[in-house]
């Protein structure tokens, strides 16, 4: 496939999203704006065909390798790793695998330890990609710990962030779903039972998704097509002499030299990897020296081959470049298997150090790469170190065997907590911060991994449960609640006592209601409360058991079966039972009494007033957040935008800080609502402001479809159509990759970019917006007449192509019959397209319709501004529509600014008419 060309200034910032950058960071670097940024991101999405940000992270490296520089190029992505060496031979092996993948949907190959089957399974993906339309996409399975955790792992290996309200085998389920691609998981052997339990509905559900993978095992399903991998035959010997030279040998002369070569090779039984390590040791010892140390091996295998096969020659030939080692050398071998992912330098000496003497750690692991025991990869942040699987596994049976597993382990342990607790304290705005998490969270969970089994002699240090905990903290704060929520979960199994129970299930519960689970977070509330009460904490109890309470009154749309009032208030009163006196409970007691209140009932403002008084005294900033989010919530019901944006901003300067389990989702929700009552206010500036921190907190980022919804309604709304555009293609490759998920609130986002492409003329892209416009909806009909904000930008559209009769017509609502809050957000705009609809297609009832409209935009200063222009429209009056272009310019309308000009006419139609191209809206009329 040919290589995309990307900008130097691409370059770069594809770079920084290596380095997992925001997009504010990328434009502080470079000194360029955030929007030039988004333009940029989106340029790299669609060149590379990647599906988001995680996407283009993880082929920034090899982008710079292959590029050298700014201007280069790279594969089309999904990049498939590169080989830490090349392929040589196997060209039955690869046309089999091949061969079997455009019959078979699932194929394995099957094959021991060192035969090459990852590169295999590379060199054949490579091979076939362009059979596959939706990608070739690689797993390396050797990190997980368990089957519960692959579903995880496959995740981020697509790129796919958590998905609200999903699970993530449904994400990736969605994400395969009309798909034609091909997933390499390679390294499946200890996780075989997991694998078999995903990918068989996977197959099931994905009827384009093709499954390769490599294992010592079969995977023992009924539809698996296996090929059998063995050692090398006639290019065994052309893998020896290629490996000798770059380890730097020169091969002696003789006519006999080949022929020797291939029967060390025979006596290897072609294993590559024992051939490999031979080839690696042909500086140091010669032919000669390879005949007689590794013959004297082999012969001794020879005798007893009925039991060994390739096994038993790969590990004498391990056994062998071991024993030539010194003892410093044996023992960092040993010590570093139990690293689960490349591991620095100053990694190794924390962990494998103590009693290593004869030099330092670095000059052995140095050593141990030139013969080939260890990979060194090269990095952003320096040279690391990877142990093959098969060389890895060899080290841990020879740690066991020194007697040195517990004391190693506990210090991988401590050195992982240590590292854990780091990133914990830091900010997670500083560069690179979630790099590290990433590199830290395959060693995170290969120590909880040993910790929870328990088999060690040592009492570890931490705990099962802290590290459990440290885990998912880092999760959370990381943007993966549902990985948080597992390991706040595994930490309450592995708790020593009931309070300790019930405080890793509160931490859960939050995880899960930020992720928007809410069957989740009901058990899980439940379940703490239940744990508390055990424990003799009442007061914890009570605030649980309220918890569940206010997920049924203020949270029901997340919650696939809503409990009964009844219930609900049964546990409210087991709350005030044993809650007592005590502040917090009355006022998370009294946020729930004031959701359960309609607002129409003439008591919910008082309701309301008394839980934001409660919630104050109690000194507890999340309760206080829920109070005033009911508050914003009857002030946008009562049209009173402005006091609803300042109750909104509130919620968000008290939740400043560390994103934390315990807030939920207060602090995307703050976010989001201060967002929504900002348009409600017309406040363009601060929308877009709120916007874009609600798109960069950690869980919105990694699902771009979600973090960038309202900021592409802003950008639309102030006229930034180029970059709404930009942002959109961002919004639907998500959408599309996370498997064209329905959200009924997505569609005003449809809708709005549908109706950008419909008013700049591109009728294919407004078609294709249509079609997400159709996905995100509910299986649920919603009648037309209710899409009040689809009504707005359809309207948009037509004023904009100057079919003022068609605005008319979407518009034939009367602003008087909007209810809900969620409408009444929308009514400002509304009311003033109908009154310039109204205006421009000379309806007689128009001066009506501007009085009315002026009644329903007095907290609005955009759409004020816009009824001020209707009715200087009307009247003739060019200063006045020009003094109406002064306001929109100043409330950063920037496409209603230009539009005045335009209606303005004259000399001033020139400049709106270069101002709306210059914004991406330019028109013909």
């Amino acid at each position: 496939m040919e290589r995309p060309e990307i900008s130097a200034r691409e370059a770069e910032v594809l770079a920084a999203l290596g380095e997992h950058l925001t997009n504010a960071e990328i434009a502080g670097r470079f000194v360029i704006s955030v929007r030039t940024v988004e333009s940029h991101v989106s340029a790299l999405l669609r060149k590379f065909g990647a599906g988001d940000r995680r996407a283009l992270a993880a082929l920034a490296p090899s982008v710079a390798e292959s590029s050298g520089g700014a201007d280069g190029g790279a594969s089309t992505a999904p990049a498939l790793p590169a080989p830490l060496t090349s392929l040589v031979g196997r060209v039955a092996e690869r046309a089999a695998v091949a061969s079997a993948l455009a019959e078979q949907r699932l194929v394995t190959a099957v094959g021991p330890g060192g035969v090459g089957k990852t590169r295999l399974a590379l060199a054949v993906a490579a091979d076939v990609a362009d059979l596959f339309p939706g990608g070739a996409w690689y797993a390396d399975l050797v990190p997980v710990p368990d089957g519960e955790a692959l579903p995880a792992a496959v995740a981020a290996a697509l790129g796919l962030g958590e998905q609200p309200g999903r699970s993530v085998a449904e994400t990736v389920t969605a994400w395969a779903a009309g798909r034609r691609a091909l997933l390499v998981l390679d390294n499946c052997e200890h996780v075989v039972d997991g694998v078999a339990d995903l990918v068989e509905p996977l197959l099931a559900a994905s009827p384009g998704l093709t499954v390769l993978a490599t294992s010592r095992s079969r995977l023992l399903l009924p539809f698996e097509w296996v090929v059998p991998i063995g050692g090398l035959g006639d290019d065994a010997v052309a893998l020896f002499e290629q490996r000798s030279r770059a380890a730097g040998a020169v091969m002696p002369d003789g006519a006999d030299v080949e022929g020797r070569v291939a029967a060390i090779c025979a006596a290897l039984d072609g294993s590559p990897l024992a051939i490999e390590l031979a080839a690696a040791r042909l500086p140091s010892v010669g032919l000669d020296g390879l005949e007689s140390g590794l013959g004297d091996r082999l012969r001794l295998l020879d005798g007893a081959r009925r039991g060994g096969g390739r096994h038993g020659s790969l590990r004498s030939a391990l056994d062998w470049s071991h024993d030539l080692l010194d003892e410093p050398g044996r023992a960092v071998l040993r010590r570093v298997s139990v690293f689960a992912a490349p591991f620095s330098v100053a990694a190794a000496d924390a962990v494998v150090a103590d009693g290593v003497t004869g030099g330092s750690v670095v000059a052995e692991l140095a050593a141990l790469a030139d013969h080939s025991l260890l990979v060194p990869v090269a990095g952003r942040d320096g040279t690391r170190y990877l142990a093959l699987e098969t060389i890895r596994q060899y080290g841990a049976e020879l740690l066991t065997a020194a007697g040195e597993e517990g004391d190693v382990r506990n210090a991988h342990l401590r050195w992982c907590a240590d590292e854990g607790t780091a990133l914990l304290a830091a900010d997670p705005a500083t560069p690179d911060w979630r790099g590290r998490v990433d590199r830290l969270a395959d060693d995170l969970h290969a120590a909880l991994g040993w910790v929870t089994a328990g088999d060690g002699e040592l009492p570890p240090t931490p705990s099962a449960m802290e590290v459990a905990l440290l885990v998912g903290r880092l999760c959370h704060r990381r943007g993966l609640p549902g990985e948080a929520q597992r390991r706040f979960e595994q930490a309450a199994a592995l708790a020593p006592d009931d309070a300790s129970e019930a405080a890793a299930l509160r931490l859960a519960a939050g995880s899960a209601r930020s992720r928007l689970a809410g069957a989740d977070a009901l058990r899980l509330h439940l379940a703490a409360a239940a744990a508390a009460e055990r424990s003799g904490a009442p007061v914890t109890a009570a605030g649980q058991l309220a918890h569940a309470a206010e997920l049924v009154h203020r949270s029901a749309g997340i919650l696939a079966e809503v409990p009964s009032e009844e219930t609900a208030a049964g546990w409210l009163a087991d709350a005030r039972r044993l809650g007592g006196d005590d502040p917090g409970v009355l006022a998370r007691i009294a946020v729930v009494e004031a959701f359960a209140a309609a607002a129409d009932e003439p008591d919910a403002v008082v309701r309301t007033e008394r839980a934001l008084e409660l919630a104050s005294a109690s000194g507890d900033a999340v309760v206080e957040s829920a109070a005033l989010d009911q508050l914003t919530g009857l002030r946008l019901a009562r049209g009173e935008a402005r006091a609803a944006l300042a109750s909104a901003l509130e919620r968000t300067e008290l939740l400043s800080g560390p994103l934390d389990p315990e807030q939920g989702f207060e602090l995307s929700d703050a976010y989001g609502m201060a967002t929504e009552s900002a348009i409600a206010a017309g406040d363009l500036r601060l929308a877009r402001q709120t916007a874009e921190t609600l798109r960069d907190l950690p869980a919105q980022r990694e699902v771009a479809h979600v973090g960038t919804a309202r900021l592409a309604v802003v950008m639309v709304l102030s006229g930034d159509w180029a970059e709404a555009v930009a942002v959109g293609e961002l919004f639907r490759e998500s959408w599309e990759r996370a498997g064209r998920p329905r959200i009924p609130s997505l569609r005003r986002v449809a809708a709005a970019l549908g109706s950008v492409h419909g008013a700049r003329g591109d009728t294919a892209q407004q078609a294709v917006w249509r079609d997400v416009e159709a996905g995100v909806a509910s299986a649920v009909h919603r009648p037309h007449d209710q899409r009040a904000v689809e009504s707005v930008f359809a309207a948009l559209e037509a004023l904009h192509l100057g079919h003022p009769d068609d605005a008319v017509a979407v518009l034939h609502r009367e602003p008087e019959e909007f209810r809900g809050w969620f409408e009444l957000i929308w009514r400002p705009w509304y009311a003033a397209a109908w009154a310039e609809a109204a205006t421009l297609a000379g309806l007689p009832d128009a001066a009506e319709r501007i009085d009315r409209a002026r009644l329903f935009t007095t907290d609005n200063v955009v759409a004020g501004a816009l009824v001020d222009r209707a009715a200087a429209l009307a009247d003739g009056d060019t200063d006045g529509v020009l003094a109406a272009a002064e306001n929109l310019d100043a409330a950063a309308s920037r496409y209603q600014w230009a539009r005045s000009l335009l209606l303005a006419g004259g000399a001033h139609r020139t400049r709106g008419l270069s101002a709306l191209a210059e914004l991406g809206a330019p028109t013909s009329y």
